[in-house]
């Protein structure tokens, strides 16, 4: 067994991030051997239309705001520089590459490991690294829920989304409990999501 501390590696658009995210997040510190997390932010998901997606930039800036005061957070903008679209196994490749004295561990949902059969070259994933798993509504991880790689974290139920986030602030609703204050002041003053 290593004795490395072991990184957790949270992929996602975070379009915006939301407190769904970081109570994920914040919960996985606590309940699993995670010692630090990195939000790895994603350009262009293949699985994804790009057309609804904010600037990678602002989506960076949101997340710093939003883990600023926590520092076993960190932000991510390593697909950023890799070939587009962004294909985990490659951002792996690459991290491992970067930081060899570094154990990553990989973060989704259970709605992602069901679709992993989607991803480019998913059994090496799951062969070589270690995923931590948090249930999502409806879902039960599908073919891959008892791989031996496969973590089950039991972090709350959460039915909060980004595209349910955008679509209110679309709608004028109010959505200050849902992001972080300094979140949903940037995205205020920005007017993102509003059109």
């Amino acid at each position: 067994m290593s004795n490395k501390a072991k990184t957790g590696l949270y992929f996602g658009s975070f379009n915006p991030i939301h407190c769904g995210h970081l109570m994920i997040a914040s919960y996985m510190l606590e309940f699993s051997d995670l010692k630090n997390i990195w939000f790895v932010i994603s350009p262009q998901n293949p699985l994804k239309e790009k057309s609804s997606l904010l600037n990678d930039y602002h989506r960076l800036a949101l997340v710093n705001v939003a883990i600023a005061d926590d520092t076993r957070f960190k932000s991510c903008d390593i697909e950023f520089k890799l070939p587009q679209p962004s294909y985990t196994i490659n951002t792996l490749t690459f991290l491992k590459g970067k930081y060899p004295q570094k154990e990553f561990s990989l973060i989704m949902g259970a709605d992602n490991l069901e679709n992993l059969h989607k991803w480019k070259e998913y059994e090496k994933i799951l062969e070589s690294n270690s995923i931590n798993v948090y249930p999502r509504p409806g879902s039960d991880g599908g073919d891959f829920k008892n791989h031996p790689n496969v973590h089950w974290v039991s972090a709350p139920l959460l039915e909060i989304s980004s595209s349910f986030i955008r679509a209110a602030i679309k709608e004028k609703k109010n959505m200050s409990y849902f992001l972080t204050e300094k979140v949903y002041q940037y995205v205020q003053e920005m007017h993102f999501y509003e059109k």
